[in-house]
């Protein structure tokens, strides 16, 4: 728990698995006064309130946004424009306007037309998640020993910056800043594209019915379980990262395309020696993942544990 709250009242646009997460964290090592909660489901919002997660609950994003030193948009990236357009006119001066989504070029050109003289916009990204959804799949150290990447637009407050870093240290996170473009570019290789490759593989099982009824299922620990853990991430979040991130992600698409077609060509002409250069390159990137603490060797092939690092990010 921290000496003092770093903010007065936060406010949580969207309760889904970083919203909840973050109101629990937030809560348990008081980081916070006040937590307000806004989502557009009042089913939702009852379960949220049901949980404890914050003091005040609005369905109108306007009004739970009114007085809070920090805003956090927890939406679908697709969803941003619309929301800070209905919550720009309550804002406070002085707050700080972040978001949690995985593009940060789209956040910056939809979000940055409505943001009021004298509110701090740093849009964010926590790579931290698991394929859970909705206010029942936070956990408060989501967080721990991950990493969280501002990326606040040319001028802004570095006092700003500085305050919503060391909220997210605070959360459990080590803290990175880059440019928008450079961090669409490096998710879509580490992130965006594991998924769609995911998503693809298991399509094309599903497409292959006289497989799939029993077999995939029975054999799936030999690889194909963890494509499917990928494959069940929310659909809604996975579609609006596409359409919002499309460019990089086409460049990854074709950069893949062409390794996968040097692949193709060394398993038909039976060339041993590029495949064990490949595998022999590719497993040593697993060790630095561990290494550098992203990951661990220990043997959990169950899955098990909410804060499962093994979990995909967002």
């Amino acid at each position: 728990m921290t000496a003092a709250p770093l903010f007065e009242r936060m406010a949580l646009i969207g309760i889904g698995l970083i919203g909840s997460s973050l109101a629990q964290v937030a809560r348990q090592r008081g980081l916070v006064k006040d937590i307000a909660i806004s989502t557009r489901s009042p089913a939702t919002l009852q379960r949220a309130e049901e949980l404890g997660l914050g003091d005040v609950y609005e369905l109108d994003a306007a009004r739970a946004v009114e007085g809070a030193d920090l805003v956090i948009l927890c939406v679908p990236v697709g969803a941003n424009e619309s929301v800070a357009k209905w919550i720009a006119p309550a804002l406070k001066p002085g707050a700080i306007l972040t978001d949690v989504g995985s593009t940060k070029g789209s956040v910056v050109d939809q979000v940055s037309p409505f943001v009021p003289e004298g509110v701090h916009f740093i849009p964010g990204h926590p790579i931290a998640g698991t394929e859970q959804s909705g206010p029942d799949a936070g956990f408060p150290t989501l967080f721990d020993d991950r990493w969280c990447i501002l990326t606040p637009p040319e001028g802004t407050d570095g006092k700003a910056v500085d305050r919503l870093s060391a909220f997210w240290r605070a959360c459990g996170s080590d803290v990175d800043t880059m440019d928008p473009k450079h961090h669409d570019l490096v998710l879509a290789i580490v992130s965006h594209l594991p998924h769609l490759i995911a998503y693809n593989i298991v399509g094309t099982a599903d497409d292959l019915e006289a497989v799939t009824k029993s077999e995939v299922i029975k054999y799936s620990a030999s690889g194909f379980r963890d494509f499917t853990r990928l494959a069940a991430s929310d659909p809604t979040m996975w579609r609006d990262v596409c359409l919002n991130n499309k460019d990089a992600i086409l460049e990854m698409l074709a950069r893949f395309s062409e390794d996968l077609s040097a692949l193709q060509r060394a398993i038909r002409w039976g060339d041993g020696q590029m495949l064990f250069e490949l595998f022999t390159r590719t497993r040593s990137i697993r060790r630095s993942i561990i290494e550098a603490g992203q990951e661990t060797d220990a043997p959990d092939f169950g899955r098990h544990g909410a804060g499962n690092p093994d979990g995909p990010a967002e």
